[in-house]
């Protein structure tokens, strides 16, 4: 599992790093390697947290996102969603090295970091607090799944997808991409009709969940939705 781990991880650094060198054209550009380089030391941190403390969610995540059995509108969002994803890094690239369509002032870069990090830190609050939170939209019936209400759970019901919120909205500003943001926006869309699928999904099979989703009524963020 380990070895899977390192290698899941290079692999994933290593086609964003490609897809965002390609398109800026310049591989001495530090703000991609700053983006690459913060991404990369949260993600690898997170990962060993997990290895070292929860085998099984790590176990978990590292399966495929795709099922035998998987809702065909649940496939088709993953795959968008990646696509999406990939032309997002994209146009952050094409936007602040290539074309120079726009621009970031250092101030809003180093903001832009600091909302890479606090994202990823909600992230590992998550799976500190859910030993459930897989990358696949179903109930883990063989791992008895309940609801958890504790740790972030507390204020929004997927504080993981907030976590997303913060990296998308910060990433396109350590690169200096403010077009990468409108790109932001359209992954969220996308982040956003899979929760919805997941609250479906999690609201028929799982017991109790109705009545915690009534008891902490915001999804992502506290007071607007």
């Amino acid at each position: 599992m380990l070895v899977r781990l390192v290698l899941q991880t290079v692999i994933s650094l290593a086609v964003q790093g490609a897809i965002l060198f390609l398109a800026a054209d310049n591989w001495a550009w530090q703000q991609g390697w700053a983006w690459i380089g913060e991404v990369g030391a949260l993600s690898a941190a997170i990962s060993v947290w997990l290895y070292l403390n929860d085998e099984a969610l790590l176990k978990a995540r590292l399966s495929s996102p795709f099922q035998r059995n998987q809702r065909p509108a649940d496939l088709a969002i993953i795959i968008a969603t990646v696509v999406v994803y990939g032309a997002w890094i994209a146009l952050m690239g094409l936007d602040a090295q290539r074309f120079f369509w726009s621009s970031a002032p250092l101030w809003a870069q180093i903001v832009g970091a600091l909302l890479v990090g606090l994202g990823m830190i909600l992230v590992w609050e998550t799976f500190r607090s859910n030993t459930f939170a897989t990358t696949q939209v179903r109930v883990q019936t063989e791992r008895q799944q309940i609801v958890i209400d504790t740790g972030p759970y507390r204020y929004v019901r997927h504080p993981m997808y907030a976590g997303a919120l913060l990296y998308l909205a910060g990433s396109p500003l350590v690169v200096g991409s403010l077009w990468g943001l409108a790109g932001s926006a359209v992954v969220m869309l996308c982040v956003a009709v899979r929760l919805l699928g997941e609250e479906k999904v999690l609201r028929a099979d799982l017991p109790g969940y109705e009545a915690y989703a009534k008891a902490t009524p915001w999804r992502i963020i506290p007071g607007v939705w």
